[in-house]
């Protein structure tokens, strides 16, 4: 499951690795509620069970965590109507580079869809 490039988000996550996705595809309430706990402790915010909903950032159906709204990467893909921020020219952006520095997977991610795509 973890390698299927079609559950890449636009900045490289494998939504088929983030907590949230995975319980929101399973249902199970009790997941919800662990991550919400967890989350709220490593981020220090408020964050809900009924936060932790998301059918990945290229979703058309809306169900998103609620930072999916506010991120720049997202809002700027959308925008440019492309697939991943690997068909943009300006690839590798500012924003991009500074998630890379915490999770250098979507990194590995993006560079396997341009390569892909040459």
């Amino acid at each position: 499951m973890g390698n299927d490039m079609s559950e890449i988000a636009f900045c490289g996550l494998n939504c088929a690795e983030c907590p949230a996705y995975l319980a929101t595809l399973s249902g199970y309430e009790y997941s919800k509620k662990k991550i919400a706990q967890e989350w709220s402790k490593i981020y220090n915010v408020d964050i809900s069970p009924e936060d932790i909903n998301c059918m990945g950032c290229k979703s058309r159906e809306n169900i998103h965590f609620s930072h999916c709204y506010e991120c720049s990467i997202r809002v700027c893909a959308l925008e440019r109507n492309i697939e991943s921020c690997a068909e943009c020219p300006e690839f590798p952006c500012v924003d991009l580079k500074e998630l890379f520095e915490l999770l250098p997977d979507a990194s590995l991610n993006l560079e396997k869809l341009l390569n892909a795509g040459s």
